[in-house]
């Protein structure tokens, strides 16, 4: 199944964030012609080309309905901490940095929800808050769109989860 986007579409790029498909264009590449989404990510207004054959394969993927957000939040609020939690620091963090790889907006929550549980019981490593900040700015930039509100107020949510 390829997921086709049209200029204007907002759609998530792993590790990226949510961007915004400004536009569709071929260029020549060692003499093959390529088709190329243009994508500017809204967070950092910089701009990506992503091959349109692959862009499935990339892990570009449409922004989450709305119906998805319970599931969302159901993940954030979950007590379950994951078994890595046992495991070593440098561990921990190559499966975390895996599932952010995944662009799965669910795996990138699963990563919060842990990392944030873990921070209750002790200090996270250096690499491991930095993994917690790419994490939360990657949920809540999307988030923020999917129920058009504005960035403070998931943020606001997402610390009441953890503080509860």
């Amino acid at each position: 199944m390829n997921i086709n986007f049209k200029v204007g579409e907002k759609a998530v790029y792993p590790a990226q964030g949510v961007g915004e498909i400004v536009s569709i264009e071929t260029r020549e590449i060692n003499g093959n012609k390529e088709t190329f989404y243009v994508m500017k990510i809204l967070k950092t207004e910089s701009k990506i080309l992503i091959p349109t054959k692959k862009a499935q394969e990339e892990g570009l993927r449409k922004i989450i309905s709305k119906e998805k957000l319970k599931d969302i939040y159901t993940i954030l609020k979950s007590k379950d901490v994951s078994p890595t939690s046992k495991k070593t620091w440098n561990r921990r963090y190559r499966e975390y940095m895996d599932k952010i790889k995944t662009g799965s907006v669910f795996e990138v929550a699963e990563v919060i929800r842990d990392l944030s549980r873990l921070k209750s019981q002790k200090d996270l490593s250096f690499g491991e808050r930095k993994m917690l900040d790419t994490a939360r700015s990657l949920l809540i930039n999307e988030l923020s769109i999917v129920k058009n509100t504005n960035e403070e107020s998931i943020v606001q949510e997402i610390k009441s989860i953890f503080n509860a």
